[in-house]
């Protein structure tokens, strides 16, 4: 007996496996024309580029600024100065003490005095500059007390000396500045027992005596004393005046009237 086609179709359908996809994921999955799994991108790390060139750059400017202080500080030490034989030119004196107090006017053998008798009176010279030939024995007792004193000629320095020497001076405490009749050089500069003649301001060996020289406690002998005199700045005396005398608002010790004959004393010559 024939079977019947229709059935075996049937039987064959029911006994077909259900979820027929897998076998087509498998056959994809196997065949060449199949969905394949995406490949993965692995991805390298970048290296800071921005922030080591920044470091590099930060180090190499610290470099930079070290190296440029370490110059500026030997090429300062190479021209500082520890001994006052080492200021060419320098001229040194011997007045042994500062203790003589006069009213009177003094002959000192020095142009500009360096030491001797003096006013009792001092010069201000909180870094003082003065329009004026003031009294040379108020300026005596200025370097008694440490100061240096710098003079120059009007008629000899040029207008760029005159303004570097007042910016020199201007508030700097010890300093005093004034212009000086008859000075024999265009700038003098003085402390008690030295004293050093210059043509021009910016001779290196201006500020190596300022720096050197001015409070230096081996070369003036009333260490600690003041300098600052405001009756003087408001009210300087000048060649020529007569001395404040014991009522003067800046006194150090008891006036002496005694005349002052003649303040020299032996002088050397430094190197």
């Amino acid at each position: 007996m024939a079977k019947d086609p229709r059935a075996e179709n049937g039987r064959a359908r029911r006994d077909a496996p259900r979820g027929g996809s897998g076998s087509s994921r498998s056959a994809g999955q196997s065949g060449k024309g199949g969905r394949t799994r995406p490949p993965v991108n692995v991805v390298s790390p970048q290296r800071p580029w921005g922030l080591i060139a920044g470091a590099v750059a930060v180090a190499v400017f610290a470099a930079a600024v070290l190296t440029y202080a370490v110059v500026q500080v030997n090429r300062a030490n190479a021209d500082k100065v520890t001994s006052v034989d080492q200021i060419a030119d320098v001229r040194t004196f011997e007045y042994a003490n500062g203790q003589e107090h006069v009213t009177t006017p003094v002959t000192y053998t020095e142009n500009p005095p360096v030491g001797g008798p003096h006013d009792p009176e001092w010069a201000d010279c909180t870094g003082t500059v003065y329009d004026v030939d003031i009294r040379h024995e108020n300026a005596v007792h200025s370097m008694e007390h440490g100061a240096t004193w710098i003079a120059y000629d009007r008629d000899a320095v040029s207008d760029e000396d005159l303004s570097t020497l007042q910016e020199l001076v201007d508030g700097r405490s010890g300093l005093m500045l004034s212009p000086y009749a008859g000075l024999g050089s265009p700038i003098s500069l003085q402390s008690w027992n030295h004293q050093l003649s210059v043509d021009s301001a910016t001779d290196e060996r201006v500020a190596q005596y300022v720096d050197f020289m001015t409070f230096n406690a081996d070369f003036y002998p009333e260490v600690g004393a003041s300098c600052e005199n405001p009756t003087f700045i408001s009210d300087p005396l000048v060649v020529g005046d007569t001395s404040r005398g014991a009522d003067a608002a800046a006194t150090d010790a008891p006036t002496t009237e005694t005349p002052a004959a003649g303040s020299s004393a032996p002088e050397s010559t430094t190197p």
